[in-house]
């Protein structure tokens, strides 16, 4: 089962070591007036390392600028060091609220149209918002750096004349529905807050989540947000950092333009460090709409940056983290637990350590068995420690991915920016791999006595609705009634503005350089006697290699009733071999640093491998073991069934699965792909362990293989080191017969009962055609990129923007070789249920009817035409681009070809596609929420309304 909660320790952050720090009035005289270099990190040959160079603004500015010419495209990060733990009692959520509120237009920039420029520009954005700080970020070729660094200097310093209170509203519901969709409405959603309510005392700055509360949203206006805005986003509380295909002379000149006259802010101190200190035990219970209990103990430790923090994430690992951890020995292993980890959560000023475990569904003996299983395995380590051994395995993984972070240029500018916020040290690699070289069998045993032994801790108990009896003990703690304080409106003349005072004319969007041209890397072709085909291309970025062999045995090659099948023999694949445990295969693995995964997906079961280029051999070597020798140990499997079947609970609790399986169901009727590919509560206890080795003899083969190879290796040596897929025998996999799905008849609401939902899921759906790279298919896609296929499409901007009815709405076109679906979905409030089905009913039927406007054509023109500077950029990315290319047979310029048609394509075609595809009442409806409310209502639409039973 995959793991629902992961570990927060991650080490991506990259080190330069060659630093000169350089005084403003050396060498640097050309710089522009009012930048000052700070320091400079040059590259050195063979390190692993970020080049960079930190310069401030008279304003306080700090900017980092990282060139990376590997590829036409910029990164730009621009991260305030402000998160929900600056926030007041009463006014939380006040970070994340201002992170929608940025995205709202601002003095020169109108309504909605951030949003529209950088998606016009070929590129993608998104803002992210935690406890401690906020930022912004888009990646977009590099032609269109300028425009970036107006549009974000635009919203630092010239926001709040364009922040009305009437957008102030439509954001205000939006963030509302984004708490119902991500708290209130999914499965242990709301457990993060109650644990937080219960670790820190009211009024501790992480005693909130950062969505914050309903209440205190409900009680403010417009001009809270701009006081916080005033107090927060000036420049001198802000880093941008810039990598990618720049030119760092150019680059400064803009900066300074853009961002150099904007005044600076109020001065902001350093928060005091905070880690909770717990009084007594405490025990908590939440009843949740869920069938598989949960306990989550946490303690408090320290904070970001501590010394003991790396002691203490190599206990996390040591307990929790993999098939080696304790935890997974003594209990997933076991079988008394689904799921079993732990990890810290670390943050500026307050860290904590968690252990965790799921109940099977179904028992009867409650959590506090668990607990004590917990317990015991905490017992176990104080007894005997942790090996060398171990925690070289866990440095061997840290050190490796350090090399995997180079990868990305937006990786690479996310942890510059964070760790220049944190630590005014962008470079932190060295120090991270000095701290973990340094972790010692002793000190992660000193760090097990200093915070958790003995210490005082929060004990959650997640239970179904109704079952407080199974908790781990009788709840000691309740969230307090929350004391407020008095509310005082903050009137227009208490807002003291900034106002820049520019030489230029900032209303005049920058003018686009000549564009950018993506290169198609450069690929080769291999051809086994055998039938294997391998499609590959050389990447010398970074020492690593990446390879993808895809076996025909997917789901679709499961028999009827059998669903499920190719995931489960995926996942015994894992499980060690005739020759060595999975316990012995992936502490090999974790020294190597490298990764080796088997999953199964609708037509294929896919082999994932990433390592260090060093260590490809002796990865394949593990490769080849896994691949042909699989252990298919009976107790394996009896274990893995088990935790598929509660994965598929899991999974069925979730609306957005409902509504996927109602899709599938309603589309495709009796057919096979009707089929849930993580099977059914009947199809999974069928199966066993012959069905397991049946499907491996019949369907693992080379006939039919696929091998995507991207990295740093060149035909050749890569051909040496397959020759073990070479050398391999099998019998072709049996052929798939063709399955015929019936048309669908007159337009129906299917209602799947989700009671007591706060909020529904509504999908309108038809059949569509299978997938093509360049036909009606590829056209029909186009088309919809203005109905509901990007951010500023009509019907996200009518339901989210316009009416506040959700977080986000979308529609898009899923096909594979044989079938395709066209679906438009939102998750919208209750009683916005029917409002939202008349609404994108009625922007389909418009569109489909007039067709899209001529400015429709050009933004769709613009925003497709010039994705392809993003698309070459990390090996993943390469591997998916050769994947289709094999999969799909398609030829190696089929993007040349698709840009063509977006270049050429007319209206009037368009428009044709439009009537054909995207009339509403061609498509059924699909409801998932509270029937019993919201039956009464749909029948008023005068549509037949059936209740739809959901297979499980």
């Amino acid at each position: 089962m995959r793991k629902i909660w992961l570990g927060t320790f991650s080490l991506i952050a990259l080190y330069g070591c060659s630093t000169s720090n350089v005084p403003s009035d050396s060498l640097f005289s050309s710089l522009p007036e009012g930048v000052t270099l700070v320091e400079e990190v040059k590259p050195q040959p063979g390190k692993v390392m970020i080049p960079y160079s930190k310069y401030q603004l008279a304003n306080g500015l700090t900017v980092i600028l990282s060139p990376d010419h590997s590829d036409p495209l910029v990164h730009v990060d621009v991260t305030y060091h402000v998160g929900s733990a600056r926030e007041e009692i009463g006014r939380s959520g006040f970070a994340h609220f201002f992170e929608h509120m940025m995205f709202q237009g601002s003095e020169n920039v109108g309504d909605q149209e951030h949003f529209r420029i950088i998606t016009e520009a070929g590129g993608t954005l998104n803002g992210t918002t935690n406890r401690d700080r906020t930022n912004y970020f888009e990646t977009v070729p590099s032609n269109q750096l300028e425009k970036m660094l107006w549009l974000e200097s635009d919203r630092m310093g010239f926001l709040l004349d364009a922040v009305s209170q009437r957008k102030f509203e439509i954001q205000r519901d939006t963030v509302k529905n984004e708490r119902a969709q991500n708290y209130d409405n999914r499965p242990y959603g709301l457990m993060w807050e109650r644990m937080g309510e219960a670790m820190y005392p009211e009024g501790h700055p992480y005693s909130w989540q950062t969505i914050g509360y309903v209440e205190d949203l409900d009680r403010v206006d417009v001009n809270d947000l701009k006081d916080f805005f005033l107090r927060w986003y000036g420049p001198n509380n802000a880093v941008l950092t810039i990598g990618g295909d720049i030119d760092v002379d150019q680059t400064l000149e803009w900066i300074n333009k853009y961002f150099g006259s904007i005044p600076k802010g109020p001065d902001v101190e350093k928060a005091p460090k905070q880690p909770a200190v717990l009084p007594e035990d405490r025990y908590v219970t939440l009843e949740d709409r869920i069938q598989q209990p949960m306990v989550l103990v946490g303690w408090p430790t320290t904070y970001r940056g501590q010394e003991q923090q790396a002691s203490i994430d190599a206990l996390a690992n040591v307990l929790g983290n993999g098939a080696n951890s304790m935890l997974y020995q003594n209990l997933v292993k076991t079988q008394k637990a689904v799921d079993a980890g732990a990890f810290q959560d670390c943050a500026e000023l307050a860290c904590t350590f968690y252990v965790y475990a799921m109940a099977p569904s179904g028992g009867e003996e409650g959590l506090e068995p668990l607990y004590q299983e917990l317990m015991t395995t905490l017992d176990e380590f104080a007894s005997q420690g942790v090996a060398q051994e171990r925690l070289e395995q866990i440095n061997g993984m840290a050190e490796a991915n350090a090399v995997f972070a180079l990868q990305s240029v937006r990786g690479k500018v996310t942890q510059l920016a964070s760790n220049q916020t944190f630590y005014q040290q962008p470079d932190r690699i060295q120090t991270q791999l000095e701290q973990l070289r340094a972790v010692s069998p002793d000190s992660v045993m000193q760090a097990y006595q200093d915070f958790i032994k003995g210490k005082n801790k929060v004990t959650l108990s997640v239970v179904p609705r109704g079952q407080t009896q199974i908790a781990v003990k009788e709840a000691n703690f309740v969230t307090p009634v929350r004391e407020l304080p008095k509310y005082d409106k903050i009137t227009d003349d208490q807002l003291v503005v900034r106002r820049a005072v520019d030489n230029f004319d900032r209303s005049v969007m920058p003018q686009v350089a000549e564009g950018v041209k993506a290169q198609m890397p450069k690929l080769y072709e291999l051809y086994f006697d055998n039938g294997i085909e391998l499609l590959g291309t050389q990447t010398s970025e970074t020492p690593t290699v990446q390879i993808e062999i895809r076996l025909p045995a997917g789901e679709r090659q499961a028999p009827r009733g059998k669903e499920g099948l190719a995931n489960l023999t995926a996942s015994l694949m894992e499980e060690g071999s005739t020759e060595r445990s999975l316990e012995e295969l992936k502490a090999e693995l974790d020294k190597l640093g490298s990764l080796v995964s088997v999953g199964a997906g609708s037509y294929t079961t896919n082999i994932s491998i990433s390592t260090l280029e060093k260590n490809l051999t002796q990865t394949l070597a593990i490769v080849e073991e896994v691949l042909f020798k699989p252990a298919f140990e009976q107790n394996d499997f009896d274990r893995l069934k088990r935790q598929m079947l509660e994965g598929t609970i899991y999974q069925h609790q979730k609306p957005s699965w409902l509504a996927s399986q109602a899709t599938r169901q309603v589309l495709f009727g009796n057919s096979i792909f009707s089929r849930s590919s993580d099977g059914t509560k009947a199809s999974i206890e069928s199966l066993t362990l012959d069905d397991v080795k049946n499907f491996y003899a019949k369907n693992y083969t080379p006939h039919g293989a696929q091998v995507v190879v991207v990295g740093d290796i060149n035909r050749s040596a890569i051909k040496h080191e397959l020759a073990f897929l070479e050398e391999w025998r099998g019998e072709a996999a049996p052929l798939l017969r063709p399955q015929v799905v019936a048309p669908l008849g007159e337009q129906t609401i299917y209602l799947v009962d989700k009671p007591s939902a706060p909020q529904s899921v509504v999908r309108l759906v038809r059949q569509g055609l299978p997938f093509d790279a360049t036909g009606e298919t590829y056209l029909t896609q186009l088309t919809n990129f203005n109905l509901a296929g990007n951010f500023n499409s009509r019907i996200n901007q009518n339901l989210r923007e316009d009416k506040g009815y959700t977080y986000g709405a979308s529609g898009y076109l899923a096909a594979n070789r044989e079938v395709g679906a066209i679906v438009f979905s939102v998750q919208v409030r209750a009683d916005a249920t029917i409002p939202s089905i008349i609404e994108m009913k009625s922007e389909m039927a418009q569109f489909a009817q007039e067709g899209l406007t001529d400015e429709e054509v050009d933004f769709m023109r613009l925003a497709v035409g010039q994705q392809d500077a993003l698309k070459y950029e990390t090996p993943s990315q390469k591997a998916s681009l050769l994947s289709s290319i094999l999969t799909y047979n398609l030829d190696e310029d089929y993007l040349r070809q698709r840009n063509r048609i977006v270049d050429t394509v007319s209206k009037s075609t368009l428009d044709k596609l439009a009537s054909k595809w995207f009339n509403p009442n061609d498509y059924q409806i699909i409801v998932v929420g509270d029937a019993k409310s919201l039956k009464p209502q749909l029948e008023k639409l005068d549509i037949p309304v059936q209740e739809l039973e959901i297979e499980q």
